[in-house]
């Protein structure tokens, strides 16, 4: 049996967790955690909203959904012997939802709230709640329908250095900085589509151990200043990151790139089932749940990467898909 290395309680609010969430990605927030290599140990999740949609008949709660706080995200775990420069080989043992937790719920987003795939066509808040029974799930909003989900992380990676970190906000600053005018990259001209990249926000922050911004803003030096420039967790980075790889369940193994010491590895955003890339936007089945994970350090493995850009820390984490496909 994996030893439980992270604890949630469902009914608990994100920051009023016994071990501390964090929905920012920063080198400077502590980790919760750490464990030696080869150990199997268990992560347990809230949902990426941190209990923000109930488990009812009304989408108001999906139309009012507070976009600024998610994704939160257990960790970081240290992992001991990582350095700079290797990669962590993280095996996926065995997953499964919260006990006493067992449903999900999938929506779309109002169009005001940024709305998603196809918003021009569907621009109201729509919400289905499932109830999970082992490896199926039903929905009373749509009747007649059960069918087997897999159960995987949408968000599983590894903490930026900071040199990264600059990397990303000056490269998404950019992509932002062009919004309204002739080199924007996005359908917005003929088709609504949410923005491409999301700049740091302190508002919604919450750092692990550092807090939450509803108690720390204005009040800590520390938090403002890792709050101003953490990175929000909506894109898939050099980190893994948000990758809503459908398949990413046991028997896969995750080369993840260390750009710090002790790899500081987080995840989250669980889902009972999930479309090609969630390209829906909230396209998964989502739900809290738990991971048996297995770590090993690959010693300077990271220069096997091939870089994809200007800097050697532009690589891509390697995903080793298992025997397990979703039906």
């Amino acid at each position: 049996m994996p030893k439980k290395l992270i604890s949630v309680d469902p009914k608990k609010l994100p920051w009023e967790q016994e071990t501390p969430l964090h929905n920012r990605w920063h080198p400077d927030i502590p980790p919760v955690a750490s464990v030696v290599e080869g150990e199997a140990f268990r992560v347990e999740c809230v949902d990426w909203t941190g209990g923000q949609i109930k488990n009812d008949d009304c989408s108001d709660d999906v139309k009012n959904v507070d976009l600024s706080q998610v994704h939160y995200l257990s960790g970081p775990i240290e992992v001991e012997g990582a350095k700079a420069g290797d990669l962590l080989k993280v095996e996926f043992l065995n997953l499964g939802p919260l006990d006493g937790d067992e449903w999900g719920f999938t929506g779309t987003f109002a169009k005001e709230n940024g709305g998603g795939f196809l918003t021009d066509h569907f621009p109201c808040a729509t919400k289905a709640c499932w109830d999970i029974e082992g490896i199926y799930c039903t929905s009373r909003h749509i009747p007649g329908v059960k069918f087997a989900g897999l159960i995987h992380p949408g968000l599983i990676g590894t903490a930026p250095s900071h040199e990264l970190l600059k990397i990303w906000n000056d490269r998404e600053s950019a992509l932002v900085a062009e919004e309204g005018t002739e080199n924007e990259k996005t359908l917005c001209g003929c088709l609504h589509t949410r923005p491409l990249a999301c700049v740091p926000e302190p508002k919604g922050a919450m750092l692990g151990k550092l807090g939450h911004y509803i108690a720390k803003s204005g009040k800590c030096e520390k938090f403002d200043s890792v709050a101003s420039e953490a990175a929000r967790t909506v894109p898939g980075r050099e980190n893994g990151g948000n990758c809503d790889i459908k398949n990413l369940s046991r028997g896969c193994t995750v080369y993840f790139p260390v750009f710090v010491d002790g790899a500081m590895l987080s995840m989250g955003d669980m889902h009972m089932s999930q479309g090609d890339g969630e390209v829906s936007f909230c396209g998964a089945i989502e739900m809290s749940g738990w991971l048996d994970l297995k770590c090993t350090v690959i010693k300077g493995g990271m220069k096997i990467l091939p870089a994809i850009g200007p800097s050697p820390l532009n690589v891509n984490p390697i995903f080793e898909i298992g025997p397990m496909e979703p039906r």
